[in-house]
Parts: structure tokens; C-alpha cells; sequence
């Protein structure tokens, strides 16, 4: 079937727009197709600096014809809804509708309409510039007299279906055949038959369409210019993909600085190339140090090789790099205790505070935390306090992104405790779902204890003052910050109270804004909020959310290492015969005990009389139950989470033989509440592990 390609060239349009309004335009095109009836097979979308791209295979020629009945309202309705029938439906006069009568409703009205197909072409005439009229944008421009928007001014735009042009205008464009190749290399203009022409002629004239062959070009390259130099890539998928979307045909090329500025710590030197003029960093393999060369990616083939445009970018550079020593050198002449003092000068909101005063309560917290992640409480304080020097520096000044790194840095130069240097960098980990969290293992509990104080701060913070997340607005980035705490507490097997601890934080900042939260509401709260966070997460790795609210059910569950354990062994134990069987016992006697309590009024609570179990099938589930709770809490009591389910699995085939051979409702009074009160043990043993009612099945 036919081929539709579409292709909008207009200046430079931003890397970082480019795969997102390519997406856009195939998605917008494709729905208006489908709306007007095509079914159409698979589309592609492509960008480059200068154009989108879209080609959408086996597109009908025709939309088919329809015929479809529209019910009016009944005869002798008001004239109101007649108008509104007949506008609905197309017609100019009722004699146009039919009569239909039915013998529950009486006579109505139905229009029978009968729209013809149309032809692909003229439904893309239509689509094309109604798209390009309400394209999203995240900025666009005008340019000219006229009131067309887009990124960047349009040069021209090519429709072909079938291979034929399809006429149409956008901001007084005509649409044709024609597009352009490489702004320098490109040539004249030439003319395309369909979409296997058009790309082989873009790549005669220096263009390659796909983002990913323009990336996969660039890593080659500059990975055999390191090589041949005895050197390393230091390699960052995002630069990669910001200079395919710079350059419509790469070219790699290798510049050099000045040895005297690998005195600045690397970060500060690759940030700087990257941010200013997008080029790679290059390491010597044998040290893993710095070099002083760097990668710089063109969109044009120079005839002197590059040579005048790798100098202008090497005096570039090495303004950029002076501007980074001048950071360097001047923050290193301030301790961070001064710089520290400044944070009272910075806001952090204006209903929470400076900087200063959330680094005296994160402080006092990591103080309380250091003991559950085995750090020394003092040096725990002490990195707190430190912890958000460096957003005074220049350095971080310049590039946010080094935000605790330069903390460490500046930390080392000052002779302080390699623990807390390392631990001014690491508190902000993990930064986001793919970032490493401080691990035990590696010697970062003091950098654990500030990290855990640092996110229940914030999130304690925001919640007193009514600031939580809503739908999926969270410009406070608490749902991060809340992940980032069950991150740190899983990675490392931590034992961590949230309610003691989240307890002590809003008494920290109850003491400072001289206020009195409501401290059980917050708490509550906080908790059904990682609660969430937790299942997210836990969703994400395949595990059951049903499993987790059981758990989260129990009264005091608020460790979520623990409560992660539970849910493991929850797991595995409901796939197995006998926890599949005991959850189907489990709540059948529930949905038994709820029933009778609601009929009743009352709850049916305490231990059975043991004269009044007559039945062999009552005694043997009592001595069960018995049995199973003290098994279960001593197992539960050493987090042998597997053992409690094991003593669990106990209770299945007296329960199963309770419901075979006893009536729980018994006409003997005394005898049934003997049983519903059985039936109310069972459930107190099994909430031992979680709540049964809980669960899915």
C-alpha cells in the first residue's frame, strides 16, 4: 500500500527537542490518519538540527465509506432538542429523518447517514497543517508578519504520498518534492521519489537521518582518536546524544589545554568542557588521570582538517577552564566553617527557613540516626554541618551539578576526617532511580546517617508546612527524596524506625519554628507515604503491592528492611500449596467471623473455653493454634521471617478439617460463640505475619 513521508526543514532546531517533537509529529500525524478513517501499517520519526521526519507505511488510499444510524428524540419532542438532533446529525429538516416507532418508547427520530470515503490525500492535506498549526512546542517563535508559530523558522516542507505530491500550505509554504542536505555540504536542492530515495540522497549530501547512526559515528570516532593518541574516552551517553543532535554529519576532532589546569580536581575541568562547549574528556588508561586533551564534534568538513576550528575552540576552552581555576583557587582560600556560616544568608523556603537552620536540624538528626547505622554520632554532626558548605562556593556557584562533590574536595583540602568528606559528597545520593545509594560495606555509615537526616528533613519539613506531593506535581522532589530513603535502608539492611525517627525530626523543627505540628497526623501520614513509595518500588522489581498493604496493615510496621523481608517470605509461602490453601481457610474464616460480628453487634474476642471443644477437629485446631503463635513469634522475634511461615503452614490442614466436620454456626448458643471465637484466633495468629484479609486471592 502507499507510503506517506513528511519532512519539515527549518533552522537549528534544539538538541533537546529534537526526539520528543519528532515523537510528536508521528504520533499527532498517525492519530489524525486513524481519525479520518485510515488504518494505517508502521510509522517512523527521525530529527536532525534542521528537520523532523516522518514516513508511515501502508497507508489506504481511500477511507471507507460509512453508514450509520443516529437516534433522535421522540416525536412531538421541543423544538430545542429538534435543532439540536438535526444540527448533530448533519440535516437541514426533520423530513430528512425517518420515523421509527417502538412499542415501549412510542415514535422517535433516526437519521440514517451515509458518509462516502475520501481520499488519503485530501485527509492530509487537512491533518498536515492542523498539526503543524497546534504543534506542543515547549517554546516556539514567529517570525515574519504572519501569526504561524514554530521552534524555529520554516524553510519548507515535503509531502509525498504515493509518491505525489500532496498541496497544502503552512505559513505560506507550498508543499512539494523538494528538500535541502547539509547546510554547508549540501548543495543545490534535489527533489525525492519516496523515502528509500530520500535517504540515500540526504546521505549524498552530508546528512545522516537516523539520531542513533550520527551517535553511534561520533563514539567511533572519538573513540579511535583516543586510541590512537594512547588514550581513553571518558564517555557520557547524554554529550553523545546532545552532539548527534548538533550536527547533521559529525566530525570528530582531538584539541589540547594547558598541563597547569590539571591542578583543578577533573570534575570541575570535564563539567566545564562539556557544559560550554560540548566536548569529551580524555583520561590516560594506565592512571585513570585526567588528560589535557579533549574530543570536539563538528557539522562541517573543514579542507585544513579541522586545524582552524580545533584552535578556535582550544582558546575557547581554555577561557573556560581559566574561569574554572579562578573558582578553584579562590574557594580554597575560605575553610568551609566560614562558608558554612554564610548559609544564613541563603533561603531554602521561606515557610522552613535558611540553609543554616535546616543544617543545624539535619545535624541533630544524623547525631540520633548515627547509632542505628553504626557511625560515630560526633562525626555524623560534624559532616551535617558541613554538608551544604559548598553551595556558597564559586565553584558551585558556576556549575550546581558539583554540589557536594566540591564539598568533599574542599573538606580534604581542609584536613578533616576522610569519613566526613566522604560523606558531604555522598548525602545527596542516591540523586535519582538509577544512582548508588552510601553502602555499610564500603565505610559510608557516617555518610548513611546524613543522607537518611538530609531526606526526612525535607520530607518532615514539607509536611508541616502542607506541602505534599499532589498527582503528579512534586516540585519538591519529595517522592524522590522518600525512595531515596528506602533505597538506603534496603541496599544496606538497615534497622530504622521511621516513627522515632520521623518523631524526633518534627521535634527538631517543632524547637526551631517555635510551633507545635500535629505531630500523629504528620507521622501517620508520613508513613501510609513511603507505604506508597514502597510499593511503587517494589512493583517495579515484580513483587505484589496486595502483599505489602498485609503487611503495612500490622500495627508498628514501620521498618521497611523488615517489612521488605516479610513481603519476600509472604511470597513465597502463598505459592505453595499449603499457603495457597491456609490463605483460602484464613478468609473464609474471616468472611465467617465479619459477618457474624456485624449480625451480632459485637466482636467475638479472647480464648476459647476448652470444655466447650467438643469436637476432635476443634481441639486439634486449638492445640494448632497455640502451637503456631509461639512458633511464629519466636521466629518473627529473630527476623527468621521463613521459619514463622513454616510454623504457619502448620495451621493449614487443622483448619481445613475444622471446616469439614464443624458447624460454626451451631444452634447451641454457648458452643457457637466458642467457635467464632476459634475462628477469631485463627486470624490473630496469622496477623502475626500480616493481615489475610489483605491479600489478592
Amino acid at each position: 500500500m502507499p507510503q506517506l513521508l513528511l519532512e519539515l526543514l527549518s533552522e537549528e532546531i534544539p538538541a533537546r527537542m529534537q526526539s520528543r517533537a519528532a515523537q510528536d509529529l508521528l504520533r499527532l500525524v498517525g492519530n489524525g490518519l486513524k481519525a479520518g478513517g485510515l488504518e494505517i501499517g508502521e510509522g517512523q520519526a527521525f530529527a536532525t538540527p534542521r528537520r523532523l521526519t516522518v514516513v508511515i507505511e501502508d497507508v489506504p488510499p481511500m477511507s471507507p465509506a460509512i453508514a450509520e444510524e443516529r437516534k433522535g428524540p421522540r416525536v412531538g419532542a421541543p423544538d430545542k432538542a429538534i435543532e439540536g438532533f438535526l444540527r448533530g446529525a448533519g440535516l437541514s429538516s426533520i423530513d430528512q429523518a425517518e420515523v421509527v416507532s417502538d412499542p415501549k418508547k412510542g415514535d422517535f427520530y433516526v437519521a440514517r447517514i451515509d458518509k462516502p470515503g475520501r481520499p488519503a490525500s485530501e485527509i492530509i492535506a487537512e491533518i498536515v497543517p492542523e498539526t503543524a498549526a497546534k504543534f506542543p512546542w515547549p517554546k516556539s517563535m514567529r517570525w515574519g508578519s504572519g501569526n504561524f508559530q514554530w521552534v524555529r523558522p520554516l524553510h519548507s516542507v515535503l509531502c509525498l504520498f504515493d509518491g505525489q505530491v500532496v498541496p497544502f500550505e503552512i505559513a505560506g509554504l507550498s508543499s512539494g518534492n523538494a528538500t535541502r542536505g547539509h547546510r554547508f555540504h549540501g548543495g543545490e536542492p534535489f527533489t525525492v521519489e519516496d523515502f528509500e530515495d530520500y535517504g540515500r540522497q540526504l546521505q549524498a549530501a552530508r546528512v545522516l537521518l537516523p539520531a542513533t547512526e550520527r551517535a553511534a559515528m561520533i563514539a567511533e570516532d572519538a573513540r579511535q582518536l583516543a586510541e590512537d593518541a594512547g588514550l581513553e574516552l571518558v564517555e557520557d551517553e547524554a554529550l553523545l546524544n546532545e552532539n548527534a543532535g548538533l550536527t547533521e554529519w559529525p566530525v570528530t576532532l582531538m584539541g589540547t589545554f594547558d598541563e597547569d589546569f590539571l591542578e583543578v580536581p577533573a570534575e570541575c575541568l570535564i563539567t566545564s568542557m562539556k557544559s560550554h562547549q560540548k566536548c569529551f574528556s580524555l583520561r590516560d588508561p594506565e592512571t585513570g588521570q585526567l588528560a589535557n586533551r579533549f574530543i570536539l564534534v563538528s557539522n562541517l568538513i573543514a579542507a585544513d582538517d579541522g586545524l582552524q576550528i580545533t584552535e578556535g575552540n582550544e582558546k575557547v576552552i581554555r577561557a573556560r577552564l581559566s574561569d574554572a581555576k579562578f573558582f578553584w583557587d579562590q574557594d580554597l582560600k575560605r575553610p568551609l566553617d566560614e562558608m558554612a556560616s554564610d548559609l544564613e544568608g541563603i533561603t531554602f523556603h521561606a515557610k522552613l527557613g535558611t540553609q543554616k537552620d535546616r543544617v543545624e536540624r539535619i545535624a541533630e538528626l544524623a547525631y540520633k540516626i548515627a547509632g542505628a547505622v553504626d557511625a560515630d554520632p560526633e562525626s555524623a554532626r560534624r559532616a551535617a554541618q558541613l554538608c551544604k558548605a559548598d553551595l556558597v562556593s564559586e565553584m558551585v556557584g558556576e556549575f550546581p551539578e558539583l554540589q557536594g562533590l566540591m564539598g568533599r574536595y574542599y573538606a580534604e583540602r581542609g584536613g578533616i576526617k576522610p569519613d566526613i568528606a566522604r560523606a558531604i559528597e555522598l548525602h545527596y545520593k542516591p540523586k535519582g532511580p538509577s544512582d548508588t545509594v552510601p553502602l555499610e560495606e564500603e565505610g559510608d555509615q557516617t555518610a548513611l546517617a546524613v543522607a537518611l537526616a538530609d531526606k526526612l528533613d525535607t520530607l518532615v519539613g514539607f509536611w508541616a508546612i502542607n506541602e505534599k506531593p499532589t498527582g503528579s506535581g512534586d516540585p519538591y522532589q519529595l517522592r524522590r527524596a522518600a525512595l531515596g530513603v528506602i533505597r538506603i535502608a534496603l541496599d544496606n539492611d538497615l534497622r530504622l524506625s521511621l516513627t522515632r525517627k520521623i518523631t524526633r525530626s518534627v521535634e527538631l523543627f517543632a524547637q526551631q519554628h517555635r510551633v507545635a505540628p500535629e505531630t500523629t497526623a504528620i507521622i501517620d501520614d508520613l508513613l501510609t507515604f513511603f507505604a506508597d513509595r514502597l510499593k511503587v518500588h517494589l512493583r517495579d522489581e515484580g513483587r505484589r503491592h496486595d502483599l505489602i498493604d498485609a503487611v503495612f496493615a500490622l500495627p508498628g510496621q514501620d521498618d521497611i528492611a523488615l517489612i521488605v523481608k516479610r513481603v519476600e517470605a509472604l511470597t513465597d509461602f502463598l505459592e505453595t500449596d499449603d499457603g495457597a490453601n491456609l490463605l483460602a481457610g484464613v478468609k473464609r474464616a474471616t468472611s465467617i467471623l465479619a459477618i457474624e460480628e456485624k449480625k451480632d453487634n459485637r466482636p467475638y474476642e479472647g480464648d476459647p473455653e476448652g470444655p466447650l471443644l467438643s469436637e476432635p477437629a476443634e481441639r486439634a485446631l486449638a492445640a494448632a493454634i497455640a502451637k503456631v503463635k509461639f512458633d511464629t513469634e519466636a521466629a518473627i522475634n529473630v527476623e527468621n521471617f521463613e521459619g514463622a511461615m513454616r510454623a504457619l503452614a502448620e495451621l493449614r490442614a487443622p483448619v481445613d478439617k475444622f471446616f469439614e466436620d464443624v458447624t460454626v454456626n451451631a444452634p447451641d448458643k454457648a458452643l457457637r460463640e466458642n467457635r467464632l471465637k476459634l475462628l477469631s484466633e485463627i486470624r490473630t495468629a496469622t496477623h502475626a505475619v500480616a493481615d489475610f484479609s489483605k491479600i489478592a486471592g
